[in-house]
């Protein structure tokens, strides 16, 4: 064995041992992890305001201090930006983590400390890269290269300061060790461009005759940058390109809907898909098993946890759970407290547990992503299993889709506009396929669809092909970690598109 492969081997038994350990003792880490936090932040603005040093319960966390959006934490992060410090955190801040807003679409600028990004971030990609080689113990990924899908940044001066803003990627990135470095495909400067096609282009041409070991990124941009890089080499299997090629580290959507497209581009054979629950916030969480794309829900990054029921949502006085109360099937908003100052914080995501022990999610969609026009309270997940149970009973694929709520004289449905890379070749029965699918997932949808009463039957739009790439690209959109939007209760987004076509 060599030195390298010695002293990677050491380090991830040791890690292994510890996430066993928060396994084991989840309650306990967490109580100790959320001390910390209140002791660390005790003489910040933050932490005077709340009077962080009497507080020493979580009971008494929780009544005291509110649950903050990112408009309530906006005129705070402003002030950031303009170079106050000492706010939320007790470090300087110098990078903020540019995403999009998924229902306004405005820039949110999520604050990043060096706790966040050592303790957190680089953690939680260290810890990726041990469960998988613990789980892979044969694996080769050292011996090659490993190509990373990154977004932009720029260098923002502000009253005599300068902070460094874009892309959660971007940032992490800029930051990476030299040995790191070494070991990435393609170079940082082609990797941080901003202008995405010509990116695209230069990051094929750059990596296509490397030994790339692994990938890692977002399903839907990697998928776009893997057809080009096949289309250059005019091979037909990316294992042709990359023979060592072994596993994709998946982030930012849910993998399903894009597992067939993948599979088509890929030999399945000795492939490797490993979930992981990373965003703008924290790195939340990492696939431990084999055999299952849950998520363990990493309990030492400096995030202290809580959960809200969704149905709370809208609630003058929500009933907030912590780690310990959590029930599994029931879907929860998360709401995190974090090493980089955002204090119960809801991120917008929703998820829930399918187990306690260890706990481990799945990500269900967000708070704001979902279509409930007749109380059908139809969620991302419903619409991914089901459309994943049509194209299994039609031969279809899609590409990519967004639904909005259809409102006809005195009748409501559903529409969806879907772009498939295969068309059905019986489009009414993938509707009803489809339909039926979401009737036995969602009780509440089959309530109402119930012999047409309340909702009719749902609308199927197919799109061309490349439409939802040129509407992103439309709405200044490509790349990074821009995702198109699901599920709206309103038009905004369906009519743009079909005003586009």
């Amino acid at each position: 064995m060599t030195l390298i492969n010695s002293v990677i081997h050491w380090l991830i038994k040791k890690r292994i041992h510890q996430i066993e350990l928060f396994k084991k003792y989840p309650y306990e880490v967490q109580d100790e992890l959320l001390k910390k936090l209140l002791h660390t932040a005790r003489d910040t603005e933050w932490g005077r305001n709340y009077d962080f040093r009497s507080i020493r319960s979580d009971d008494t966390f929780a009544s005291r201090l509110p649950v903050s959006t990112y408009e309530d934490l906006k005129p705070t992060i402003d002030r950031l930006r303009n170079g106050e410090n000492y706010l939320l955190w007790p470090e300087e801040v110098k990078w903020f983590a540019k995403s999009s807003g998924t229902t306004t679409g405005k820039s949110k600028f999520i604050p990043m400390t060096e706790s966040s990004i050592e303790d957190c971030h680089y953690k939680g990609g260290k810890d990726m890269l041990s469960i998988y080689l613990n789980m892979y113990q044969d694996s080769g990924l050292f011996e090659g290269k490993s190509l990373v899908m990154g977004g932009s940044g720029v260098v923002q001066e502000v009253s005599n300061t300068s902070y460094y803003e874009g892309d959660l990627s971007a940032i992490l990135m800029q930051n990476l060790p030299f040995w790191a470095q070494f070991k990435r495909t393609p170079s940082i400067e082609i990797a941080l461009m901003d202008e995405w096609e010509n990116k695209l282009e230069l990051m094929a041409e750059s990596t296509i005759n490397h030994d790339v070991r692994s990938i890692s990124g977002v399903p839907s941009w990697m998928l776009v940058l893997l057809k080009k890089i096949l289309k250059k080499s005019k091979k037909t299997d990316l294992r042709e390109v990359w023979p060592n090629l072994e596993v994709f580290f998946h982030g930012g959507v849910k993998f399903d809907p894009y597992r067939d497209q993948y599979n088509s581009l890929i030999n399945p054979d000795g492939m490797t898909y490993i979930n992981t629950y990373n965003a703008s916030e924290g790195f939340f969480g990492i696939q431990d098993q084999k055999n299952s794309d849950e998520i363990l829900l990493m309990l030492d990054y400096g995030i202290y946890y809580e959960f809200l029921p969704t149905s709370e949502l809208g609630k003058d006085y929500p009933k907030i759970v912590h780690l310990s109360d959590v029930r599994e099937g029931e879907n929860y908003a998360l709401i995190i407290t974090t090493n980089a100052g955002l204090w119960r914080y809801q991120i917008g995501d929703t998820v829930t547990f399918t187990s306690t022990k260890p706990h481990r999610i799945r990500i269900t969609g967000r708070t704001t992503n979902f279509i409930n026009v007749a109380g059908e309270e139809l969620i991302i997940d419903n619409a991914e299993k089901a459309l994943i149970i049509a194209c299994s009973k039609t031969g279809a694929q899609v590409a990519e889709y967004t639904a909005s709520p259809v409102f006809k004289d005195d009748d409501m449905t559903h529409e969806w506009l879907i772009e498939f890379e295969k068309i059905p070749t019986d489009k009414e029965f993938f509707r009803e396929a489809f339909d039926n699918a979401l009737k036995s997932l969602n009780s509440d949808y089959e309530a109402k669809r119930y012999q047409s009463l309340i909702l009719k039957a749902p609308i199927i739009k197919i799109l061309p092909k490349g439409t939802f790439y040129k509407w992103m690209k439309k709405r200044d959109k490509l790349g990074g970690q821009n995702k198109v939007p699901r599920l709206s209760n309103t038009r905004e987004y369906a009519d743009e598109i079909i005003r586009m076509i």
